[in-house]
């Protein structure tokens, strides 16, 4: 290996002519005197290191430096620092005791209603306040809402009621040891839906719609005797009581297509009766006509005298200045054919109408249709003391709601 050249230096105390024949003549450059100043980069390269110089160790990188520095940054953390991150720490945890506590007791409660209420699925019960354990301490919650669904009531039943408890004292050491409350005072309101009763009492496919206030239209059809007839009746519907709802049925008729309608009662208008559809088609059908005017006890109903009668009986002209009059329709309209089937069930055959009909409208009574078609209801009777009570009732688009409130109400033991 070639040994590293040195280069020759002069002297620098020795001078050099500006007039040298080897020195340029180019103006003075400050820069160069700074160079001059500084070490030349090649001696370094140039320069060989000594054989004694002790080498450094090979050492792997250390990883753990960041995470020793982050717990030292937290232990640098001031005391004050310190307290206000455990409060914070053990107020998260004692809201989440809290919390569970809360949800803990909420099923209890619901459990304990499904049971002494004899219902077919739990309430949702939502107790209310922050901190619940505070309150469970004092034995007092200031607010609990309640909602029951699917409530029983005789033949129908309530799509929902809600009600909001204040003042209610617990019974129990704590909130996993409760035994019953008392509820102060207790305010809600019943739900009985419209689609419930339409699908409870789908049977008789009737629906019911609200009208006004305090009005349900009944709309539907009815099937009597294997005919499927058309129901009308209007429904006033006020409270009954302290716990019930009671429904005044009125109005009800079943339409037997265009040819006749059934109002059940015992009064003149009520009845089996033509319509004057039907009336009119009687009397202008000779058949039909003759065979009305064959039965004497009607002819005298209908006010026909006796040798009129006769004429019509045997002449087709004399018959149309019977049955053409405008006095004989009303007539017509006047008769009750359940009298008449009593005594003729031919006759009504003969006009178009079902003997098994008239039978099956015979027994259908207005007790027994107001019946099918009632929207009455009680609510249950509450486990121990106190008084629950309705208040208002409202029809609305959806259904009847009624108010309720409650004093004293006791549950559990």
């Amino acid at each position: 290996m070639r040994s590293p050249h040195r280069m020759a230096v002069s002297d620098p105390s020795e001078e050099i002519s500006p007039h040298h024949p080897y020195v340029a003549t180019s103006p003075h450059n400050p820069y160069e005197e700074l160079g001059a100043l500084a070490p030349n980069p090649l001696e370094d390269f140039l320069e060989e290191e000594p054989e004694d110089a002790a080498e450094t160790p090979w050492e792997p990188p250390n990883h753990r430096r960041g995470s020793r520095r982050r717990r030292n940054r937290f232990a640098g953390l001031p005391p004050a620092a310190k307290a206000v991150v455990a409060l914070a720490v053990a107020a998260a945890f004692l809201v989440l005791v809290d919390r569970w506590a809360l949800l803990y007791a909420e099923h209890e409660a619901a459990d304990k209603l499904k049971d002494q209420l004899d219902l077919s699925a739990a309430p949702e019960v939502d107790i209310e306040g922050f901190p619940f354990l505070t309150q469970v301490f004092d034995q007092r919650l200031e607010k609990v809402r309640v909602t029951v669904p699917d409530v029983a009531a005789d033949r129908v039943s309530l799509a929902k009621v809600s009600a909001t408890a204040t003042d209610v004292t617990m019974k129990g050491d704590g909130p996993t040891s409760l035994t019953g409350a008392v509820i102060g005072r207790m305010r809600g309101e019943v739900l009985l839906s419209f689609d419930d009763l339409n699908r409870e009492l789908g049977a008789s496919q009737v629906t019911f719609t609200g009208h006004g206030r305090d009005k349900v239209y009944a709309r539907g059809t009815l099937p009597v005797a294997g005919h499927d007839l058309k129901v009308r009746a209007d429904a006033r519907i006020e409270r009954d009581g302290d716990r019930g709802v009671a429904t005044d049925i009125d109005r009800m008729r079943l339409d037997i297509g265009d040819m006749a309608t059934y109002r059940p009662g015992a009064r003149d208008s009520e009845g089996l009766h033509l319509s004057r559809t039907g009336a009119r088609r009687v009397a202008d059908e000779s058949s039909q006509a003759k065979a009305l005017l064959a039965v004497p006890e009607i002819a005298r109903r209908l006010g026909v005298p006796d040798a009129a009668v006769r004429d019509a009986l045997r002449s087709d002209a004399k018959l149309n200045d019977v049955t053409g009059s405008p006095e004989f329709v009303d007539d017509v309209m006047r008769l009750n054919l359940i009298d008449v089937a009593a005594g003729h069930p031919a006759l009504l055959k003969r006009l178009g109408l079902d003997p098994a009909l008239l039978k099956g409208l015979d027994a259908l009574t207005r007790p027994v249709l107001v019946d099918r078609l009632s929207l009455a209801f009680q609510l249950p009777k509450l486990p121990g003391e106190g008084a629950m009570r309705l208040q208002g009732v409202k029809v609305e688009e959806d259904g009847i709601r009624v108010g309720v409130e409650g004093y004293g109400i006791g549950f559990g033991g």
